[in-house]
């Protein structure tokens, strides 16, 4: 008698992976994000490779994750595999202060940001 197996979010042909508490605005993740949407996964992976963003590389490892529970979870071909969703949410925002001049006191905001990403299988097309 254990607790029941809770139903599966996703379709039988995706998988996914989450990233939490990346150290970026939300804003600057999401362009990367739109970098790899709709890709097949060995582009996304590449494009995420000569990126130079600095976020890129964490990016790459949520998709790596995601590649990784597809098919070793889900027995998914790696091959037909495409970024089906990669969004973006917010997470805390860190406040601290700086002085200023004449007695006043400066914001600084030190975002963070949540990452997810799905992988979709999808049959290769015949090509006549």
């Amino acid at each position: 008698m254990g607790k029941r197996q809770r139903e599966r979010d996703l379709d039988e042909n995706e998988a996914k992976a989450v990233s939490k508490m990346l150290r970026i605005s939300p804003q600057k993740l999401n362009l990367v994000a739109q970098l790899i949407r709709g890709k097949k996964v060995a582009s996304a992976l590449a494009d995420l490779e000569f990126s130079h963003k600095r976020i890129a590389k964490d990016v790459r490892k949520c998709l790596e994750s995601a590649i990784a529970n597809a098919e070793n979870n889900h027995d998914l071909d790696v091959d037909e595999l495409v970024v089906a969703e990669a969004h973006v949410g917010k997470a805390l925002v860190i406040k601290r202060f700086t002085p200023r001049g004449r007695g006043r006191v400066g914001r600084i905001l030190k975002p963070f940001s949540h990452l997810t990403i799905v992988v979709r299988q999808v049959e290769a097309r015949a090509e006549a």
